[in-house]
């Protein structure tokens, strides 16, 4: 018997309630079988093909109107796959040696997928992902196992999963997405962060959730408690619809907020702003009261997609949210930051022991050169429809800071060249996430612009601790005196040039560190659209200068344990 309540880390605010869609990897498991009738196995595998190919039909129109040409190109590559002679040629020949479709199926892409790997040609290497996805299409056909798709989701549901990979967020409808519940992961993860960016219930690291129900199973989703109920009771549903509507009418009452600044209770004034993934996050960042864009992770437009944007498509991209601020407001624009958890089907990136200390954000565009030229590019070109701040992640050295800003100065001399306007007030800044950084802050703060601290990151390399590892997950401690103290330096830093800090990681939006980063002196807060306005409640209640003292005592005691009973002790 399942165990009706699961426990995990509650991600996203709100209760959800609706039946179960798992999206989890199907068994593709079969045997190499000899066959005696070669007909009737090449018409079970003509009829697999067929089914996948309006399969993919449907997912294409379908992810055209609801995400967007850019979103629906791949499924069009994987058209051309299922309906290439020269693929299905070859795997029809594979029958025709007796040995049944599956296996037939399996070693003639392997043929074809050995074949594009190994070519120099970009544009080539990239089709291998195609011919896997289309792959294992048939397959899930031949073998009848229904293939999940959130493309494909239509009415409203709670998606369960082990974890869910950026492209799988970037998929999901919140129309009918009301919420999700992973087997894995934190607070700080990717499919968390892309919850709260979607403003939808989520609870992550529940253990078993995808061990727990089937397809069609009611769950209640408590992101408010870390809370899953399995099958509910027609009373427990009665209940949490009642909490929902508590939690709506708290909310009703931060939206009275909405066009307020943002300031302490002895004046002193904070920007909050918010963190986003593309133009279409721009409804949540104006409907929360947001002040600007503290973060937009350019990564996703290059994510769910089978080659890269054009300069023509990021400068759309970039204009729209420039656009989409209220005159004047700021916006932070990161270039890309891939590798690590996120990586693109069709940008072969080395097999690293530890990629979240290889090649990756800043790294990476030094070795892609087009590919950051081009996103430098179409930044410039946007830059004259609002306030840009372009920045720049994952810097550990000066050097690397003056190498990424000199590309920059390069293609900005281009653009004027070639007589194209770009604006002449664009910040440029870094994100603080190397302690390395934080440590000489004082030295970039005399080059940079601004500096904003990238928390998630901070944290995990001062611990020490994969802060996507459960098992360790205690060492994921944002309140310790020793990430304190690199906050404060980054922060004192900062105001000693002149210059502003800002704070893009969760940690901006967690309602325990708040008073202590008000008192640490940021004067920026960048979190999930959904925290603006409570974050906006709280600080209203608090005074800067009470707070200031607060957190002299916090960088002072010896553990989080301490700073969390100081605090206790300061705000009852």
């Amino acid at each position: 018997m399942a165990k009706k309540t699961l426990t995990g880390i509650a991600a996203s605010d709100g209760i959800a309630v609706g039946p179960a869609y798992l999206l989890v990897e199907p068994d593709l498991s079969f045997e190499k079988k000899n066959i005696t009738d070669v007909d009737s196995e090449i018409k079970r595998f003509e009829a697999a093909v067929t089914v996948s190919i309006s399969e993919l039909e449907a997912i294409r129109d379908k992810a055209k109107t609801d995400l967007g040409e850019d979103k629906a190109a791949i499924f069009d590559a994987h058209l051309l796959v299922a309906q290439d002679p020269e693929v299905t040629g070859q795997i029809e020949e594979h029958i025709k040696n007796n040995i049944n479709a599956e296996a037939a199926l399996q070693d003639a892409t392997d043929t074809f997928i050995t074949i594009f790997e190994s070519m120099d040609n970009e544009y080539m290497r990239e089709r291998a992902a195609d011919i896997r996805d289309v792959r294992k299409r048939i397959m899930s056909h031949l073998l009848n196992v229904e293939l999940p798709s959130p493309t494909m989701i239509d009415s409203e549901v709670v998606v369960v999963s082990e974890d869910l990979t950026p492209s799988d967020t970037a998929q999901l409808n919140r129309k009918f997405v009301k919420g999700f519940v992973t087997d894995i992961g934190g607070r700080t993860s990717h499919s968390a962060i892309m919850a709260r960016s979607l403003e939808i219930p989520a609870i992550v690291g529940s253990g078993y959730i995808t061990e727990s129900v089937t397809n069609g199973t009611m769950i209640i989703v408590d992101g408010l408690e870390g809370n899953v109920l399995v099958d509910p009771t027609e009373a427990e549903i009665a209940e949490y619809q009642e909490k929902q509507a508590a939690f709506e009418a708290q909310q009703a009452e931060w939206e009275k907020l909405k066009n307020e600044k943002s300031v302490s209770k002895d004046g002193k004034e904070v920007l909050l702003v918010a963190n986003i993934g593309s133009p279409g996050d721009m409804e949540g960042v104006i409907s929360n009261g947001a002040e600007g864009v503290g973060l937009y992770r350019t990564e996703f437009l290059f994510m769910g997609r089978d080659n890269f944007p054009s300069e023509d498509e990021q400068f759309d991209a970039y204009k729209a949210v420039l656009e989409g601020v209220k005159e004047g407001a700021p916006v932070v624009v990161r270039t890309l930051d891939i590798g690590g958890d996120k990586n693109l089907s069709y940008l072969k990136l080395p097999e690293e022991m530890n990629p979240f200390l290889g090649v990756r954000a800043i790294r990476l565009c030094f070795k892609e050169q087009d590919m950051f030229r081009t996103q430098l590019r179409a930044l410039l070109r946007a830059s004259v429809y609002g306030h840009l701040q372009i920045m720049f992640p994952m810097i550990a050295t000066l050097g690397e800071f003056r190498k990424a800003k000199a590309m920059l100065e390069e293609e900005k001399a281009k653009l004027v060249s070639e007589g194209i306007k770009v604006s002449n007030d664009i910040e440029v800044g870094i994100m603080i996430e190397i302690p390395a950084a934080a440590i000489i802050a004082d030295q970039f703060a005399k080059e940079v612009d601004f500096m904003s601290i990238g928390t998630n990151d901070l944290i995990q390399y001062s611990m020490a601790a994969d802060r996507m590892n459960q098992d360790i997950s205690y060492l994921y401690q944002p309140y310790n005196p020793a990430i304190l103290r690199l906050v404060k330096n980054v922060i004192d830093a900062a105001h000693k040039e002149g210059k502003w800090a800002g704070m893009c990681g969760e940690m901006a939006g967690d309602q325990t560190a708040v008073p202590l980063l008000l008192g640490l002196g940021l004067d920026e807060f960048s979190m999930s659209a959904s925290s603006v306005l409570k974050t906006r409640s709280l600080i209203a209640k608090l005074s800067s200068t009470e707070m200031a003292e607060l957190a002299e005592k916090a960088i002072n005691c010896a553990t989080q344990e301490d700073v969390i009973a100081t605090m206790d002790e300061y705000l009852k």
